[in-house]
C-alpha cells in the first residue's frame, strides 16, 4: 500500500511540475520587482494627463480603454552583463508563448523591440512592449486595459505625442526610457 501511495504522490508531483514549468509574464514582474538590477513601477493611465488635449474620437476611445501600465526595466552595468543576458533570454522565452500575438517589430537606433498583445483581435486586454539596447539594458511595458483595439494603438501613440506629457511621475524609469 505504501508503494502505491508513494507512486501516486510522485505522479502528482510530476504533473504539477510540468504544468507550471513556463513562468508567466506576471510572475516574472513579481519575481523581479525587488531585484536591484531592475527598476519597477506601476502607474495609472491617468498619469498621461490627456485632459485638455485636442483628440480625435478614436484617440479618445483608445485613451479611455486604458487602465494602467506596469513597467519593468533591467539597467545594464559592467557588473551585471551575465545576468542581463540571462534575463533577456527569460523574457524572450516568455514572450514566445502561444498567448502572445505579435503586432509589430521595432528596429531603431536605440535598439530592437517587439509589440505583442493578449486577447482577441477586437478586444485586447493587454499590450506588451519589449525593447532592448546593448548599452542600457531592456524594458518591458505591460499596458493593461479593457477591450483595447489594435488599430487604436497607433492612435494612442499619436495622442501621447500631442500631449505635453514629459515622463514626469515615472521617476528613475522615466530617465531610463528617455535614454
Amino acid at each position: 500500500m505504501k508503494k502505491v501511495v508513494k507512486g501516486m504522490m510522485l505522479a502528482i508531483a510530476v504533473v504539477l511540475a510540468s504544468c507550471s514549468s513556463q513562468q508567466s509574464l506576471q510572475e516574472y514582474y513579481v519575481d523581479n520587482s525587488e531585484n536591484p538590477n531592475f527598476i519597477s513601477i506601476d502607474v495609472p493611465a491617468s498619469i498621461l494627463k490627456m485632459d485638455g488635449v485636442d483628440l480625435t474620437e478614436t484617440q479618445s476611445d483608445a485613451i479611455e480603454s486604458l487602465r494602467k501600465f506596469n513597467l519593468l526595466a533591467f539597467k545594464k552595468t559592467a557588473d551585471n552583463v551575465a545576468e542581463y543576458k540571462a534575463e533577456k533570454i527569460k523574457v524572450k522565452e516568455i514572450l514566445k508563448g502561444e498567448d502572445f500575438v505579435e503586432l509589430m517589430k521595432i528596429n531603431s537606433q536605440y535598439g530592437k523591440g517587439v509589440i505583442k498583445y493578449i486577447g482577441d483581435e477586437d478586444a485586447i486586454d493587454e499590450v506588451i512592449l519589449y525593447g532592448d539596447s546593448k548599452d542600457k539594458g531592456f524594458a518591458l511595458v505591460r499596458v493593461l486595459g479593457k477591450d483595447m483595439n489594435p488599430a487604436h494603438i497607433v492612435q494612442l501613440m499619436q495622442a501621447i505625442q500631442k500631449s505635453d506629457y514629459d515622463g514626469s511621475g515615472l521617476g528613475e524609469i522615466g530617465e531610463f526610457l528617455k535614454g
